[in-house]
């Protein structure tokens, strides 16, 4: 069993080679796409142990159905659509439901989004790890991932309104946030 230099296969004969179960083509395979998984990770934990979890969990799947992945589409694509379910399973529907606050009578408006030069993307990750659970879920599927709110209620077994309601919070709470940290740094 050779040892395969980062970038030396192709994705098909990287995916054949980890069917086989050789273990340094799995190495290659985690270590080629882990990086980009863990940001999408670390949206949707509170922590970064957490993120790890569902990290390590994510391609326990991935490495269990790899045999399913027929080549049709995008391999990284395919690995992140586990890693999100992954993740919003993580997350769970109890902490994302004990932070609903009678979101029934929210009014839905339309928040403007801010564009701030002076933020950069470690600084914003840390705003959305702060935001309430709920908050984050819907944002990271909304936003992140381009779910519609009515895949979000269906996932998440809520209303497409909570959903609607809970994106326009955690924006309002995100540009609180940049805009606070914009008057500090002046």
């Amino acid at each position: 069993m050779a040892f395969l230099k980062s970038g030396g296969l192709s994705e098909k004969e990287l995916v054949q080679r980890v069917l086989t179960k050789e273990l340094a083509a799995q190495k290659e395979f985690f270590n080629r796409y882990a990086g980009k998984m863990m940001t999408v990770c670390r949206r949707y934990a509170r922590h970064r142990v957490g993120a790890e979890d569902i990290l390590q969990d994510s391609f326990i799947k991935v490495f269990n159905n790899l045999d399913q992945f027929k080549f049709e589409g995008s391999l990284e694509g395919w690995i992140r659509r586990i890693v999100v379910t992954t993740a919003i399973r993580f997350v769970g529907k109890k902490s994302f439901t004990n932070e609903l606050y009678d979101l029934e009578n929210v009014p839905e408006e339309y928040v403007e989004p801010l564009a701030m030069s002076n933020l950069n993307e470690e600084q914003l990750l840390s705003f959305i790890q702060e935001l309430p659970a709920g908050y984050k879920l819907v944002f990271n599927m909304f936003v992140m991932e381009g779910y519609s709110h009515k895949e979000i209620a269906d996932s998440l077994s809520i209303e497409e309104s909570t959903s609607r309601s809970q994106l326009t919070k955690a924006r309002k709470m995100l540009q609180t946030k940049i805009i606070n940290s914009e008057k500090l740094a002046v």
